[in-house]
C-alpha cells in the first residue's frame, strides 16, 4: 500500500455534456471503503450553474466519484451517470466529466460508460436504508434506461438486466 500525504483533499472540475455545455445540479458524491468494509458516502455536493463543483476529504484510502442526477430535481431524468472508481487520493484532483443526455448516444464508450455507473448505482441503491429514496431512485432510473441508446447487441443485453433489476428495486419498497 502506498504512503498517504495527511490532511485534506480537493476533488473539483466541470460537468458537461458531449455538447459542451455545462449541467447544472448534478449530485456528485465521493464514496469510500474502509478496511474492505461497505461503502459509504464521504461527501457530496452539486454542480453549479457553470457545470463546476468542489469536493474535499480526509486523504488516505483511494475514492470512487459518482456524478448522477437526484431523483427529486427536475434534470432526474436527463442525464446518464458516470462513476470513476479506485482515485488515488493522497493529493487534489481534477475530474471534468462529460454525462451523455438520455434518449442520445456519443458512441459505445459513453454507453459502456454509462452502463459501468449503474451497476455501480445498482449496488448503492439496494443498500441504501432510505428504501422510499431508493424507490424514487430506481424510478428515475428506469426511466432513463428505457431511453437508453445502444450500440452494440452486447450493451443492450446489459441494459436490460440494469432495466430489470431497478424495476425490482422500484417495485419492492
Amino acid at each position: 500500500m502506498g504512503v498517504f500525504m495527511s490532511g485534506e483533499i480537493s476533488i473539483y472540475g466541470k460537468i458537461q455534456g458531449y455538447d459542451q455545455k455545462p449541467i447544472f445540479m448534478v449530485q456528485v458524491s465521493i464514496w469510500r471503503e474502509d478496511n474492505f468494509g461497505p461503502q459509504y458516502e464521504a461527501d457530496r455536493t452539486y454542480t453549479s450553474e457553470d457545470g463546476t463543483y468542489r469536493l474535499s476529504v480526509p486523504s488516505g484510502t483511494p475514492i470512487t466519484l459518482r456524478f448522477d442526477t437526484h431523483w427529486s430535481l427536475t434534470n432526474s431524468t436527463e442525464w446518464h451517470p458516470s462513476v470513476v472508481a479506485n482515485i488515488e487520493a493522497g493529493h487534489d484532483v481534477v475530474f471534468n466529466r462529460y454525462l451523455m443526455h438520455v434518449g442520445t448516444t456519443e458512441g459505445v464508450m459513453a454507453e459502456i460508460d454509462a452502463l459501468a455507473a449503474y451497476q455501480f448505482c445498482a449496488v448503492w441503491t439496494a443498500r441504501q436504508t432510505d428504501r422510499e429514496s431508493a424507490r424514487k431512485y430506481a424510478e428515475s432510473t428506469v426511466s432513463r434506461l428505457s431511453q437508453m441508446k445502444i450500440s452494440l447487441p452486447e450493451l443492450d443485453e446489459f441494459r436490460t438486466k440494469l432495466i430489470d433489476f431497478f424495476k425490482g428495486q422500484a417495485e419492492s419498497s
